[in-house]
């Protein structure tokens, strides 16, 4: 294999590794609490236990004295792959994943002020493909462990509005592994980094009727410059090397609205409508300190052409005299990522979220466990990248993708 295919093959992968966290539905992660998740999410005009923190921070003014969640967010990650013109599936291999949250809120009592302080994890998850699928040159395996240090100040005013403001300090570390030609030959490429960033969120929360809420979030981007190294083995013609190596990410920012009604005290429907700014995400730059004999480049350009897509939610629920309620949701979500780029790591593609849950809240103790069911429809990819150094004619990403996930989440609070 020529030097220069190897090379290219590299560029790729690492254009994988920068559109990683991008799918919404793949390694976002907006099911913080599972009273929420069984809404569909639907949860920015409600926000009334102490995920409010996450959802819209303004909700917290709400909820009196001292309030103490956590919770579990356990999902089963099943996306396909079919090669062009083959009757072989392949499926991911890393399908279990766990994700807790933590929240916290304080009323200082009769000051109109709320503080809180949340705990979670907004990105992550992992996928890990079979090394014969065809597009080991794109990507093989990644995982993203993303977490979220967020104190939030929010204060309520006359007219039945809240209004709050949090700084979210955030740390993430990835894992990239990517092959370097079609077919397993004992060749590899990795990329491992880790990066801090600080961003910000806003709230807003108002009630013009007692029957009607209106909530809106706002969450910064936030620029992640993922510092580590590069491992490179190819069969043993190529000595492994280890080059120290960035790449600067820009996780996009996110807007939510909803609308809440409430026609008797026995039920709550909401809808919210959620956009996300992926299109900050255009050119990006690989840089490499000490390039490796594999790469020489110091800096590989990288077109990602992602696209904004939003997040359409629908939840009701049915509370019940004895403290106990039942929900149910749905969210559409949009995909972000055009043909021409695609990457298996994400199985980016139009997805239905589906869910349902029971919880009771007492005096001082509640809880909510929730079913979420995630579809996806078969997506076909044509026209994807070739490699530089490869014919026109191979498309490494093409194929037919389906995705299929099940989720259960619980969670816990003590108010005191």
């Amino acid at each position: 294999m020529k030097h220069a295919s190897i090379k290219a093959t590299i560029v790729i992968g690492l254009a994988a590794f920068s559109s990683e966290p991008l799918s919404a539905g793949g390694f976002r992660l907006p099911d913080q609490d599972a009273f929420a998740t069984a809404r569909g999410e639907a949860f920015v005009a409600t926000a009334d236990n102490p995920s409010a923190i996450y959802y819209n921070p303004a909700g917290i003014t709400q909820l009196e004295g001292s309030n103490v969640r956590v919770g579990l967010y356990s999902i089963y990650l099943d996306p396909s792959y079919q090669p062009p013109g083959s009757s072989s599936t392949y499926y991911n291999q890393a399908k279990l994943h766990a994700v807790p949250q933590l929240f916290y809120t304080y009323n200082l009592e009769d000051s109109g002020l709320s503080l809180g302080l949340g705990l979670y994890a907004p990105y992550g998850l992992s996928l890990k493909w079979p090394q014969d699928t065809g597009f080991r040159t794109v990507a093989t395996e990644a995982s993203l462990n993303y977490y979220t240090i967020n104190p939030v100040v929010a204060y309520k005013l006359p007219w039945n509005l809240s209004v709050a403001a949090g700084l979210m300090v955030n740390y993430a570390d990835i894992d990239l592994q990517q092959g370097l030609t079609p077919t397993p030959n004992n060749d590899l490429f990795e990329f491992k980094g880790d990066a801090w960033a600080l961003g910000y969120n806003f709230g807003l929360l108002w009630q013009p009727h007692p029957k009607v809420s209106l909530g809106a979030s706002f969450r910064s981007s936030t620029q992640m410059d993922f510092g580590g190294h590069t491992k490179t083995e190819y069969n043993g013609l190529l000595p492994a090397t280890d080059s120290s190596a960035s790449v600067n990410y820009p996780f996009p920012l996110q807007v939510a609205t909803g609308i809440s009604f409430r026609p008797t005290k026995k039920w709550n429907l909401e809808f919210d409508a959620e956009y996300t700014d992926w299109s900050t995400v255009g050119n990006l730059n690989i840089h490499q300190s000490t390039p490796n004999p594999v790469v020489s480049l110091s800096n590989i350009p990288l077109a990602l052409d992602w696209q904004s897509s939003w997040y359409y939610e629908f939840g009701a629920t049915r509370y019940f005299d004895n403290g106990w309620h039942v929900s149910a949701g749905y969210i559409l979500n949009e995909n972000s990522v055009p043909n021409a780029h695609y990457t298996p790591l994400v199985a980016d593609m139009i997805k239905h979220f589906f869910s349902v849950g029971t919880g009771y809240k007492g005096e001082h103790f509640s809880f909510d466990v929730a079913y979420q069911l995630g579809y996806g429809p078969d997506h076909t990819v044509t026209g994807s990248a070739a490699p530089l150094g490869y014919p026109s004619s191979y498309h490494p990403a093409d194929g037919t993708y389906a995705f299929l996930s099940q989720a259960v989440s619980v969670s816990c609070g003590w108010h005191f």
